[in-house]
């Protein structure tokens, strides 16, 4: 089995797939249709448009039976984005670089892969469209071209979901929002010798909120938590929710003391929403601060160093997760 190699540009991929917020959404209507349409067309039993991250595949939109995530290194589209051609395999046990792929040798037996590579908006290949059979099949140049316009749709809504800066759940900025603020308000900050500091922000248990209450109330819960940030924090701090149950604040012209003190106030909140028992679950959270170094200026440890510190909180709090 040949391993897809690691594009000589791969630190500015990652950077790229990771701002455009592809990384985020669990759920894409126009990707799912553009799946459907794939299917029906090809008569295929897998249709498939994924994103590649640094250590694996992930589905973004699947019409047939598939794993959520698939390791980097036997997956055929870490492949396809190597190039801008397509890659077609008719028989995929006749190919020196997947007959003994576990997904060609073993369960689920794959025999033909049509994949083509998908752009982002800067060219930069970050996913595929891929069809998927279990009989050797041929491919036509025509099909080629039918599948090369379907990317291309795919290709538009991905562009469509990077030019989103709202968390449609929550109405607080997501990644990408907060990846565009941030470099000008430490821009700025810099400039004006203020301080800034960035609080991340992660829900305990929220798993068994969704597990005991269906997502619905889990959906509840994500908005109130939103909503009690936007009522304890002033207009000029940034609200972020990064995807899943963790957010961030970003508490401009503050240090790390002012926001300690400004959290204390959200902690309030939150007891005095869940003292109402308005809902059959509470709100409990943990939380790590970080103020910004302006002579290191590495945005990406900046977040690091917050995170670390929300997991020492949720490590000693709530050691059960």
């Amino acid at each position: 089995m040949k391993s897809p190699v690691i594009p000589v540009n791969e630190a500015k991929r990652l950077l790229a797939l990771r701002e455009s917020g592809l990384l985020d959404i669990d759920v894409s209507p126009t990707l799912d249709r553009l799946t459907r349409l794939a299917k029906r067309f090809f008569q295929v039993p897998l249709v498939m448009i994924n994103v590649i991250d640094e250590h694996a595949l992930i589905v973004k939109s699947a019409d047939g039976e598939t794993p959520d995530v698939i390791p980097r290194n036997i997956s055929f589209c870490g492949h396809t984005i190597l190039s801008d051609a397509p890659l077609v395999v008719g028989d995929m046990q006749q190919d020196a670089r997947f007959s003994d792929n576990p997904l060609v040798a073993g369960k689920p037996g794959v025999k033909f892969y049509a994949g083509i590579p998908l752009r982002l908006r800067d060219g930069m290949r970050v996913g595929s469209m891929c069809l998927i059979d279990y009989a050797p099949r041929e491919f036509s140049a025509a099909d080629l071209s039918v599948l090369a316009d379907l990317g291309a749709l795919a290709e538009d809504a991905f562009a469509a979901i990077s030019a989103v800066t709202t968390d449609e759940l929550t109405g607080l900025s997501n990644r990408r929002g907060f990846n565009q603020f941030a470099r000008f308000t430490l821009s700025v900050a810099k400039r004006r010798a203020e301080p800034l500091t960035l609080c991340w922000l992660d829900l305990d248990r929220f798993k068994e909120i969704n597990d005991r209450y269906g997502q619905e109330e889990g959906d509840n819960a994500l908005k109130a938590m939103a909503q009690l940030m936007r009522s304890s924090f002033r207009e000029a701090d940034l609200l972020v929710r990064f995807g899943g149950d963790t957010f961030a604040v970003l508490f401009a012209d503050t240090d790390e003391q002012g926001a300690w003190i400004a959290m204390q106030y959200l902690i309030e909140q939150v007891e005095a929403y869940n003292a109402q028992k308005l809902h059959p679950w509470s709100l409990r959270f943990s939380w790590g601060l970080s103020e910004f170094n302006h002579n290191d200026n590495d945005l990406s440890q900046w977040l690091k160093d917050a995170e670390e510190k929300m997991h020492d909180m949720k490590r000693q709090h709530h050691p059960a997760g």
